[in-house]
């Protein structure tokens, strides 16, 4: 749950940006992406976890969208708030007004996710050979992010940051180089952590890829406001 900790300090590359938050994250984000490889890997070879997903699909098959608008809204907005609420060290800095807003923020993503998955899905191949998942990350890490996910994401967080008034975000963008300042370093930063998840998330059916992003999401979105909160 970032506050853009990638942002440049002043007179900072965005490449020596991104490198910063990348050390930052380097060893909770090697924990992140055993968790996803455990699971991956117990999906496809052991029977009793494949069960499992296997129900989880079921439910998903019943339940359609609002599976994915409940889901992602509990992984990335109403579990880490709860925390942060409960936590005295950030209570501070999340209040209801937070916790509606990232709730109802990622419940959003949630729908935006599902068709973005369908979408490579349906235009990629609903295979799960290397192939098939190599574009998928190539789309997605090139395309979906830098142009539209990334910038989506650091506009709210920043917009919550800035106490959800937009003089500060106008003033941030007539400073001049927004996208360089705050886009390109999240983006180099992610790249270590997210393309290995998202190779991950994509080595599942396509009905299990959300499921995979929303647990990983709860995870990330706790340790990117812990780093940041060491920053500030």
């Amino acid at each position: 749950m970032s506050e853009n900790p990638s942002t440049l300090t002043p007179h900072e590359a965005p490449w020596r940006a991104g490198l910063r938050a990348a050390h930052a994250n380097l060893v909770p984000g090697f924990i992140l992406q055993a968790v996803a490889l455990a699971l991956v890997l117990a999906y496809y070879w052991h029977p009793p976890t494949r069960a499992v997903f296997e129900q989880l699909t079921a439910l998903r098959g019943r339940t359609g969208l609002l599976f994915s608008v409940l889901a992602t809204a509990l992984c990335g907005g109403i579990l880490p708030l709860v925390y942060l609420r409960l936590n005295p060290a950030t209570r501070a800095g999340y209040t209801w007004k937070s916790f509606v807003f990232f709730t109802l923020f990622w419940a959003a993503k949630g729908i935006e996710l599902d068709y973005w998955y369908r979408l490579l899905a349906w235009s990629v191949g609903n295979d799960t050979q290397v192939r098939t998942v190599a574009i998928k990350v190539f789309l997605d890490q090139t395309v979906y992010c830098p142009i539209w996910a990334v910038v989506v994401t650091v506009l709210a967080y920043a917009w919550h940051a800035a106490g959800f008034r937009w003089a500060p975000l106008r003033a941030d963008f007539r400073a001049g180089q927004w996208y360089r300042r705050h886009i390109l370093p999240s983006l180099l930063a992610n790249l270590g952590l997210w393309v290995p998840l998202t190779c991950l998330i994509f080595a599942l059916p396509l009905s299990l890829q959300l499921p995979l992003f929303d647990l990983v999401l709860v995870f990330y979105t706790l340790l990117i406001t812990h780093i940041t909160r060491r920053r500030t």
